[in-house]
């Protein structure tokens, strides 16, 4: 089996609405940095993403690629690479818990990268944890937020 990279974060927001920003494709270059463009292809009968089309820029990692995601109840999403450039697998996971009563949730974001290119595996999971770590403080601030507000000025002149 393959390693992967994981880390949590705690967030100040119900599941559902973090959910709601992890499954709104169209703002991901809004607060997850890597991500340049995304682009849904197709969707379920409960009108969720089940492919996507990403083109990320991660230092080591850039990549024009497309992603087929599992939504497993409210609370799970996964997703697997179905075509890349230079990607041989991308396989991860966001899963969602609620803390505090249901006022928090703690989200655990599980990373699985595999490049074509010969890439030794401690630069490979340095990348999965920086990509990880940027998404997570991404979504925390991108959530606590609110549902409508543009990034800061600053945060946008960044990417």
């Amino acid at each position: 089996m393959a390693e992967h990279t994981s880390s949590s974060i705690t967030i100040a927001a119900a599941p559902a609405e973090v959910m709601g920003v992890i499954a709104d494709f169209g703002r991901y270059p809004e607060w997850t940095g890597e991500v340049k463009e995304a682009e849904v292809l197709a969707k379920d009968g409960r009108g969720r993403a089940e492919q996507v089309r990403l083109v990320l820029d991660a230092g080591a990692i850039k990549d024009d690629h497309t992603l087929a995601y599992t939504w497993t109840g409210d609370h799970e999403v996964s997703w697997s690479l179905v075509k890349s450039q230079m990607l041989r697998s991308l396989d991860g996971s966001y899963r969602l818990a609620a803390v505090n009563g249901g006022a928090g949730t703690e989200v655990t974001y599980q990373l699985t990268v595999d490049v074509k290119i010969p890439m030794l595996g401690m630069i490979k999971r340095k990348a999965e944890k920086v990509i990880i770590d940027r998404a997570l403080d991404g979504l925390k601030k991108r959530v606590e937020r609110g549902p409508e507000s543009p990034a800061p000025a600053d945060e946008a002149e960044k990417r």
